[in-house]
């Protein structure tokens, strides 16, 4: 047996030893805030309605400065915070203007801002960043980027929680996908990475 097929075998029997996600610990299942707002990010489209005054009432995307224009609200940023806390800014800069405007913002298009992404590296099939929802799962994840590759380890997937200074947790992406093991199913954070390495063949 030469040394480097000696070298090899050891090493994959560290890697099993060490359990799934080099010995992370398991991902909570439950881990969405019940208070959570979504935040408005670059790339998303508002809807901007201002009550009885139809012609200053309309669609307008935030731009990559995070900042909205409409023709009588000029330059007001829109990234890093909730639809209320838009609608009060138009109120507040329409009110030189109109009078007592009522201002309602709803999003029509979500994209987020980059903080609060999931990102999805390595083996899926599709990696790539989504928008955060309330209470997704890494099962609505893998659907979004369209499962695991052939030659993914799916579980010794791993999930990198900025919302807990980097914290990481194994997951079980294999069992979940393949198996149908809705036990390994967990929830989201805003702005988890989820990384999928590629298995030992």
């Amino acid at each position: 047996m030469s040394r480097w097929l000696t070298l090899g075998i050891v090493s994959a029997l560290l890697v099993a030893c060490a359990g799934p996600s080099g010995g992370y610990p398991p991902a909570p299942v439950a881990a969405a805030t019940p208070s959570y707002n979504y935040i408005v990010g670059p790339g998303d489209t508002l809807n901007i309605i201002v009550w009885r005054n139809p012609e200053l009432s309309m669609s307008v995307p935030v731009r990559p400065d995070g900042k909205i224009s409409t023709p009588l609200v000029d330059e007001l940023v829109a990234q890093g915070k909730t639809t209320s806390e838009i609608a009060r800014d138009v109120e507040q800069a329409l009110s030189k203007l109109v009078r007592e405007p009522v201002v309602t913002v709803i999003v029509t298009n979500f994209v987020g801002p980059y903080s609060e992404q999931i990102r999805v590296v390595g083996e899926a099939a599709k990696p790539q960043a989504l928008p955060y929802k309330h209470k997704m799962t890494v099962l609505d994840v893998m659907i979004a980027v369209g499962g695991l590759t052939d030659f993914a380890d799916g579980n010794a997937a791993s999930i990198t929680r900025a919302a807990e200074g980097g914290k990481r947790y194994s997951v079980r992406l294999k069992d979940l996908i393949k198996r149908g093991d809705t036990a390994a199913n967990v929830e989201m954070k805003p702005g988890d990475i989820l990384t999928i390495p590629q298995g030992w063949f």
